[in-house]
């Protein structure tokens, strides 16, 4: 038979409704279409990336310094390599009237920008501010209640405001804010007075290359030629380290709930199929008769099959297109990405890839059992199920090969792919051999004295029982419910120790020195009850570690180990006497006050685990262009989620004692207290500081964790919904088998009422044994994504899981309910007559 013939043959008995392949196309369609979603999203998040990473980062190249810009020789080396366009960053104070607002202040050159196009209300394009310019994001004129043409003071300076921001090209490079932005000349922190001696700023220069350049191989070059100076370097390529991060962790995470949901799905599309084909039995069997062979019958089934796998993944293409900007518009202000409609051929290609080659595997062993029997053993498949076929071992193992090796090739972490995949593989394993169990367990029990549960319990070990693929469904399907109780309570437990309801009222930057006993008299004079904690800030880079005479330099460092994060850049330090507020030592000695022995360091146990230190080691930090070598004299526990100063190096006072450098201070008013007027006292007597409100910046991390656990619930979502089809399916599966148990039930005296009781009794069984299940693979499931790939804390609401887990019974049994109905339906005589 040829293949056209076959196909004519296939394409008149496919019902045009896909009557009894609807469960293998539901699956295929969910699974594709969250991949297909996932998999445009993020190519439009990596293309958007890609396609403006000058224009995000503001040039090819750019280098970041706290508290010093370039000297003259590092300013030289980046003019050889094109334009350079050099700025400041820091946190200031903008004034208009009685009005003073926190604000992130952008000093630019008269270069700027390098790519990209400042665009301001109006559709106006324009320049680096003049001298007494001031271009206001929306939120600052709104706090200040400005427009075009008024004054606002910064610092000691007046300046006019020259217009509200639409577009600043490079605002996702900038990361994180503390407050809304206002671009001014580069002098003028200086002439403001907020460049004093010990001031918290950063200096940006970048440099848009006059030829094109490998990227990377500048970056090891300026690294090689100042390897002391405590350089920041980031690339048009990376022009958002910290967006590329999430981007890269949340489609991972996404990607792998795509699989699930088709892993999960490919059970139910072999369920499908073996139902399709065993309503089709007579079919195969007079296609027997009349000559067809096995080839011809695996042709005809096969691309019946194949129909019915493309029109679903072509459905699930087209819905995770639609999705998409609805995806991108609930992750707006989070992600680069627009909210418009998303082709990427290559996400496309590769989630049917997985619909398809999902399909293959899981339809092969029921197509194959069908082939190789003669007319009357498929006759009597009813009674003498069919036995399994061994070719079809080699479909499925080629398909699975395809599968991971699909997984391989197109993720960025091959081995958390490479390691899912065989926990898949090994929780079906384990499903199955629990399935075997249970059957082998249900058989060895004593038979009940009651006839109802006798029934049910026989109908759980004897031959031909469909309790193997309802173990799988159930535990799949229970198991999905936990996995999205216990990442999305464990996201709002995050948001909730992470992000705390009470927080200091405020942050002050670069209060002076000499004048901590006047800020704290100001304080006390709006509230006497206020606390008020002071620290001396600085900034610092490590430039080398380890045991003595043995250091490792930063810079000689091709990869910076896992977990050593505060080697990568320069990082906060601070000094103190005593073991800070939140820190528990776990090793070695403090100094304790009026020390003036060897410089000694206090190290984050974490850190220090990673970056392989031990009590007597020693740091070496590149302090404002000097080397400060310490030995570390004790580790320490730090309370992250406390919302205090945490550093993690603290040094002995007379290390850095010396060094040009302000104070850093927490305000927290006692519960009532008004707070606009100390922060208009603030700003009136000390106008270099820098006051942040912490009630937004809370605000804003909360939106973000929201915003992810709000992705996780919709990708989790859809794991859920193919555990359900997959049950829905196992039990309609079921029914053909069941409908003759009925019908002799019925006719040796059953009711309805214990028919359905008997069903429900063996569903309760089962679901009760794999609850059990269910909660533990749901939470370890979990627990490796909360931990491991989103590496927040592991918080899970236990009580919020359970209840999920108890409606997630409830609705198995309920399924199982509204499945046996139609079995109530059937006609005797027309049963009998059919086997």
């Amino acid at each position: 038979m040829s293949w056209a013939t076959a196909w004519r043959i296939a394409r008149r008995d496919l019902n045009a409704r896909f009557k009894g392949l609807r469960l293998l196309l539901v699956c295929i369609f969910l699974g594709t279409a969250a991949l297909a979603a996932i998999g445009s999203l993020t190519a439009a998040i990596e293309r958007e990336l890609a396609a403006n990473g000058q224009a995000f980062l503001g040039g090819d190249v750019q280098i970041e310094l706290w508290q010093r810009s370039l000297n003259d020789d590092e300013r030289a080396a980046l003019e050889e390599l094109g334009t350079v366009s050099a700025g400041t960053r820091l946190q200031a104070m903008a004034r208009k009237d009685d009005i003073a607002a926190p604000i992130e202040l952008k000093a630019v050159d008269g270069a700027y920008p390098l790519y990209g196009t400042l665009v301001l209300e109006g559709g106006r394009e324009a320049d680096a501010p003049q001298d007494n310019e001031a271009y206001l994001a929306p939120g600052a004129a709104d706090r200040l209640g400005v427009a075009v043409g008024d004054s606002i003071a910064i610092g000691t300076e007046t300046l006019q405001v020259a217009g509200i921001i639409e577009d600043e090209p490079d605002r996702l490079g900038e990361g994180f804010q503390l407050g809304p932005t206002i671009i001014v000349a580069e002098d003028l922190p200086e002439r403001a007075g907020l460049l004093a001696p010990g001031a918290m700023y950063q200096s940006k220069t970048r440099v848009a290359l006059s030829t094109p350049r490998n990227l990377e191989a500048v970056e090891e070059d300026l690294e090689a030629r100042f390897p002391d100076a405590g350089f920041d370097i980031d690339t048009a390529e990376r022009a958002a380290p910290g967006t590329d991060r999430f981007v890269e962790r949340m489609s991972e995470f996404l990607t792998l709930v795509g699989l699930a949901a088709l892993v999960i799905a490919g059970i139910g599309i072999g369920g499908g199929v073996s139902s399709y084909l065993d309503a089709r039995r007579q079919s195969v069997a007079t296609l027997k008769v009349l000559g067809a062979d096995s080839r011809d019958i695996a042709r005809v089934y096969a691309l019946q099959i194949f129909a019915a796998s493309a029109v679903g993944s072509l459905a699930g293409l087209a819905v995770g297109v639609a999705v998409v900007p609805i995806l991108a518009s609930a992750l707006k202000g989070l992600l680069p990405v627009d909210a418009g409609f998303v082709f990427d051929p290559g996400a496309l290609l590769l989630a049917a890839a997985y619909g398809l080659l999902v399909a293959l595997v899981f339809a092969a062993p029921p197509l194959m059992r069908a082939r190789h029997f003669p007319a009357m053993a498929l006759m009597r498949a009813r009674v003498a199920p069919l036995a399994r076929d061994k070719a079809a071992i080699l479909i499925v193992i080629a398909g699975l090969a395809a599968i991971v090796g699909l997984a391989l090739v197109t993720s960025s972490r091959p081995m958390l792919a490479g390691g899912f995949l065989a926990g898949a593989a090994v929780v079906l394993g384990l499903l199955a051999l629990l399935g075997w169990l249970i059957r082998k367990g249900a058989g060895a029990l004593p038979r009940p004295k009651s006839p109802i549960a006798r029934a049910a319990l026989a109908n759980i070990h004897r031959p031909g029982s469909s309790t193997g693929a309802l173990v799988t469904a159930l535990g799949f399907g229970l198991a999905a419910f936990v996995l999205l109780a216990a990442i999305q309570s464990s996201i709002d437990g995050n948001i909730q120790s992470r992000v705390p309801e009470r927080a200091p009222d405020y942050f002050v930057l670069d209060v002076p020195r000499d004048r901590q006993a006047d800020f704290e008299a100001l304080v006390a004079q709006t509230d006497a009850e206020a606390q008020v904690r002071a620290v001396p800030a600085l900034r610092g880079s490590v430039l080398a570690f380890g045991p003595e005479g043995a250091m490792t330099r930063t810079s000689s460092l091709e990869e910076i180990p896992d977990g050593a994060w505060a080697l990568r850049g320069e990082r906060g330090l601070t000094y103190a006497d005593e073991v800070p507020p939140g820190n528990e030592l776990t090793g070695g000695q403090w100094w304790g006050p009026m020390y003036q022995g060897e410089p000694l360091v206090s190290v984050d146990e974490e850190f220090a685990r990673a970056a392989g230190l031990e009590i007597g080691d020693k740091l070496s930090f590149g302090v404002l262009g000097a080397e400060v070598e310490t030995r570390i004299a004790n580790t320490r526990r730090i309370d992250w989620e406390s919302m205090g100063f945490n550093y993690v190096f603290v040094l002995s006072p007379n290390a850095l004692a010396d060094t040009p450098h302000n104070l850093a201070a927490t305000i927290e008013l006692t519960e009532g207290t008004p707070t606009r007027p100390l922060l208009q006292a603030l700003v009136r007597e000390f106008p270099s500081t820098s006051v942040i409100e912490v009630g937004g910046v809370l605000q804003q991390a909360r939106t973000i964790l929201e915003q992810v656990g709000l992705a996780t619930l919709a990708a989790a979502s859809v794991a859920v919904l193919a555990g359900l089809a997959v049950l829905l399916g196992a039990i309609a599966a079921a029914r053909a088998s069941r409908t003759y148990d009925t019908v002799v039930l019925r006719v040796l005296g059953a009711d309805r009422r214990q028919v359905l009781t008997m069903q429900l009794a063996e569903y309760a069984l089962l679901a009760g044994a794999l609850a059990i299940v269910a909660l533990g693979l749901g939470s370890l499931t979990a627990w490796l994504v909360v931990t491991q790939l989103f590496e927040f804390d592991w918080l899970p609401d236990w009580g919020e899981v359970f209840a999920v887990l108890g409606l997630g019974v409830a609705v198995v049994l309920v399924f199982a309910v509204g499945g046996s109905l139609p079995l109530l339906h059937a006609k005797p005589a027309q049963a009998l007559r059919a086997l």
